[in-house]
């Protein structure tokens, strides 16, 4: 659960043109988020592709997204507890970039846990907010503390999720690897250890289908 309330704020035409070339990630990006948000590599800037140019999804569309949490720290049961939770303490370029320029309300989560053995996804989420700026940056107590950011020119943006739809049981990654329908998938591509990234319509799809087939141990 997030340490800090809902509080949604509309980003204005100065916090969208925030330029990321000038950006360089601060140091400490690699501690665990409180949250149990999964932490992501350092991201270099140019050449990010959007995401309706990875997944074929038309203008306007709603997307999916497969966004990574430590089941231990946040769980799918807590956030069908909560209602619905701040994506806070995300402290990479891409996956911020994702949240405040790509998703928009109603597009389909993928609630993946990670850290955890097994790895898998456990529910159905959804994108319940305009981006807005994630308050730990400006916290001082916090390891997101980011002394770069105010609150004119905040740094860190984040969406808000809510609950769908908890899946019968966990599709694994090792089934998620194990199944040829899903090699493009980005997360079982080698060196890719974004927390937050696209997935096609027709992947999701299958992912949700496989939690209502027997499991590898029910075989």
């Amino acid at each position: 659960m997030s340490r800090f309330p809902y509080k949604p704020i509309r980003l204005t035409t100065h916090h969208r043109i925030e330029r990321i070339a000038t950006e360089t990630p601060q140091s400490g990006n690699n501690t665990k988020p409180k949250t149990g948000r999964a932490t992501d590599p350092p991201q270099a800037q140019s050449g990010r592709p959007k995401a309706d140019t990875l997944h074929g999804y038309a203008a306007g569309m709603a997307r999916t997204w497969l966004m990574k949490s430590e089941p231990y720290k946040y769980s799918f049961d807590d956030l069908e507890r909560d209602g619905r939770t701040p994506w806070d303490e995300i402290r990479n370029y891409q996956a911020r970039n994702f949240m405040r320029d790509d998703m928009k309300i109603g597009d389909r989560v993928l609630f993946y846990y990670s850290n955890v053995q097994p790895p898998g996804v456990a529910g159905v989420a959804e994108v319940c907010s305009e981006p807005y700026p994630d308050e730990t940056q400006f916290d001082e107590t916090s390891n997101y503390h980011d002394p770069k950011a105010t609150r004119d020119n905040p740094r860190w943006i984040l969406v808000d999720v809510k609950p769908v739809k908890k899946l019968p049981r966990l599709v694994t990654l090792q089934e998620i690897k194990d199944e040829p329908k899903l090699q493009d998938l980005p997360l079982v591509r080698r060196g890719n250890r974004l927390s937050i990234m696209p997935v096609s319509e027709a992947d999701a799809d299958l992912i949700i289908d496989m939690a209502n087939r027997p499991g590898p141990e029910d075989a």
